[in-house]
């Protein structure tokens, strides 16, 4: 079985992609989410960020995801506490969903830093979805309804484009230029061939 990331900036589409993914019967892996559930579901996660930022960033809801973001995306060295303690963790959940696929040609693991974790390291092969950072940055700002500043602050700790491009080994364009589903389609063959 191939392991594969998938990856693209904020707004890139990267999600609508696995979903498409999904859709040709491939097992996708959702990083972010799954990271999501273990904040408030794993007891080592949760005692890890306590320790590091005070029990007031959980309150009776669990994590307070407001409070954290603003946190790390005002402090880099937040930011790798935080990628310390949940990527780990996320890695872990990924190896056990890994084995109950092991029958399929490949998965696909979702994750939005792929390249800033280090986790393209541990996969056989690399998918980017890009889009144009302007485009990005209306589709975020529609999507979610934040400022473009906000936009703006969380693109500053993902690893630009160019980089991103020369990284991986296969890239989708989902900026209008090209047919988005050609592109999937192309890939799949070559990784169900491989």
């Amino acid at each position: 079985m191939t392991r594969v990331g998938i990856t693209g900036g904020i707004g890139s589409g990267k999600s609508l992609v696995s979903q498409v993914f999904e859709k040709l019967g491939v097992p996708v892996f959702y990083a972010d989410d799954r990271a999501k559930w273990l904040y408030d579901h794993d007891a080592q996660v949760r005692w890890q960020l306590i320790s590091h930022f005070g029990p007031e960033i959980y309150g009776e809801q669990g994590l307070k995801r407001a409070e954290l973001a603003s946190r790390i995306f005002r402090d880099p060295e937040a930011l790798k506490t935080v990628n310390r303690i949940v990527h780990p963790r996320v890695r872990d959940k990924f190896d056990g969903w890994c084995r109950q696929h092991s029958q399929q040609p490949y998965v696909l693991e979702e994750a939005a830093i792929l390249f800033e974790s280090g986790g393209d390291r541990e996969l056989d092969q690399t998918i980017l979805v890009y889009a144009p950072r302007e485009l990005r940055i209306d589709r975020v700002v529609e999507r979610d309804g934040v400022s473009r500043q906000a936009v703006l602050d969380r693109m500053k700790h993902q690893v630009d484009d160019e980089e991103k491009i020369a990284r991986a080994g296969f890239v989708i364009y989902n900026d209008g230029s090209r047919m988005v589903i050609p592109q999937i389609l192309d890939i799949h063959k070559h990784l169900i061939r491989k």
